[in-house]
This record gives structure tokens, C-alpha cells and sequence, in this order.
């Protein structure tokens, strides 16, 4: 048995989210927010096929993270976990489409489950929809952490999501470019407010109140393509972790990308 995991990022951005977690036993994708055929591609790009997933998991129910959900499930038979409410809000507005009852499953926030060979835990997040959750995913002592749309991270986030092997974690906006940028001000208000995103100073700071000796990959995850540059996101997190004595030849600051897969990384 293969120890430890395998995780690709298909996409992270404004437009679009979706990752590829790997054992033995399990394919899962969290979140769609391509297209399936995109998500098909994506999947294809790192020798991957979406026949062989299992299941989804969904963060939340806005459409950047969706929109592929439905026909994959749909052509694949996949099954769906999410929280109550956001179940009930993607059913009772058919987010998803024509979604079979079987397929629908209940992950409680604050919970962890066990699929086969990896545990999965859920925790809360505070952004704009009706019960956002993200996911830690841990397996023979490794673990990996998925960490956007939030606009803070509270100590209780931080405490269960900490010194995790790899991070994505949220770098989302320059707030000097949202302020001047070309967004309406209700907008920018919403980025900037506690139920909205973390800007690249935020997700630094926050990276260095998790990172522990385990630590060895942050990916800048969910950039704005508007409000954002990877050059930014970089050098934001890499001046943060250096100014606290953080080795970045160690613990790599990895971006990603908005339509291509990033390789499968072994944890």
C-alpha cells in the first residue's frame, strides 16, 4: 500500500477551483468551478481520467466553485458530500441541475469522516454564503489543507488546520489594486469585508499562525485576475515568511494557476 497521498490543483482562481486528491482506494475532486469538460481536461493533463473519481466534495455553493458539479456527478455517478445548508440551498435554488438522491450526501462542518484510506476533516469558514466549509485531508501522518474564501482566519481555524506537509492558501487581492481597481464599491467592499477573501498580506499572515515543522509547500491560491499578480502574491508571502526567520528554500511558495493543472505532487 502506497504510503501517503497524491493532490493536483486543476484550477485556483476567481474564475474557477477545483483539486484532485489520490490514494489507493479513493479519487475525490473538492469543488468543480469548470466546466466538466475542463475539469476532464485538467484531469487528462496529469495521466488522470474523471471516470475513475469517486466523489465531491463542495465547499460552498457559489458558481467559481460548482459549475461543473452537476454533469460530472450526472455522466460519472459521483457521489456529492456537503453540508446541510448548502445542500439546501443548491437543491432548492437547482444549482446543480437534476441531481440523483442517492448521490447526496450529508458532511457536517466540524466533522471528519473517513473515506477508506484518508481521513477528511471539515471546518467553517467565514465568507458570503449560507455554510462555507474547507477540508484537511490527512493520511499516515501526512496532511494537506485547502484554505480559501474566507475573509479571516479565526484561532480555532488556525488551531485545526495547523502545521500541515502543504497548503493552498488564500491570496487573493493587492488591496491597493481592489481599491483602485475597476470593480463597483459594493464589490470591494464584500472582498474586503470578514465574509470575503483574503488579500496577499492577509493570507501571509495567516500562513505564518499555521505553518509548523511539517510544513513544505504553501500554494497562493484563488488570485484575482483583476485585482492581483502572481509577482505580488509571491513576493508578498515569500517577504512575510522571510521576515520571521522562514526559510523559503525549505518551505516552498508555489503558484497556481487559473486553467492548468499543476502537476500530482506526492505528500
Amino acid at each position: 500500500m502506497t504510503e501517503g497521498f497524491k493532490y493536483s490543483i486543476l484550477a485556483s482562481g476567481s474564475t474557477g477551483n477545483a483539486t484532485y486528491i489520490e490514494t489507493d482506494k479513493r479519487k475525490i475532486l473538492i469543488d468543480a468551478g469548470l466546466t466538466a469538460k475542463k475539469i476532464e481536461e485538467g484531469l487528462e493533463s496529469i495521466g488522470r481520467s474523471a471516470k475513475d473519481l469517486d466523489s465531491i466534495l463542495i465547499t460552498h455553493e457559489h458558481s467559481d466553485h460548482i459549475k461543473g458539479i452537476g454533469v460530472l456527478a450526472r455522466k460519472h455517478h459521483l457521489n456529492l458530500y456537503a453540508n446541510e445548508l448548502t445542500w439546501r440551498k443548491l437543491l432548492d435554488d437547482n444549482m446543480l441541475g437534476k441531481v440523483d438522491p442517492e448521490l447526496v450526501k450529508i458532511f457536517d462542518m466540524g466533522k471528519m469522516l473517513t473515506f477508506d484510506d484518508i481521513d477528511i476533516e471539515s471546518f467553517g469558514v467565514s465568507h458570503d454564503a449560507v455554510a462555507p466549509q474547507f477540508y484537511r485531508f490527512m493520511k499516515d501522518n501526512k496532511s494537506f489543507v485547502i484554505l480559501t474564501d474566507t475573509g479571516y482566519v479565526s484561532d480555532r481555524m488556525a488551531g485545526t488546520i495547523a502545521d500541515a506537509d502543504a497548503y493552498i492558501m488564500e491570496s487573493n487581492h493587492d488591496v491597493e489594486m481592489l481599491r483602485y481597481g475597476p470593480y463597483p464599491w459594493r464589490i470591494k467592499q464584500r472582498i474586503l469585508s470578514d465574509k470575503g477573501h483574503l488579500s496577499n498580506e492577509d493570507g501571509a499572515t495567516s500562513a505564518l499562525t499555521v505553518i509548523g515543522r511539517h510544513t513544505k509547500k504553501i500554494f497562493l491560491g484563488h488570485r484575482s485576475q483583476h485585482n492581483n499578480t502572481l509577482d505580488l502574491a509571491n513576493i508578498t508571502m515569500k517577504n512575510q515568511l522571510q521576515q520571521h526567520d522562514v526559510d523559503t528554500n525549505v518551505l516552498q511558495v508555489l503558484n497556481t494557476s487559473h486553467e492548468e493543472a499543476s502537476q500530482l505532487f506526492d505528500i
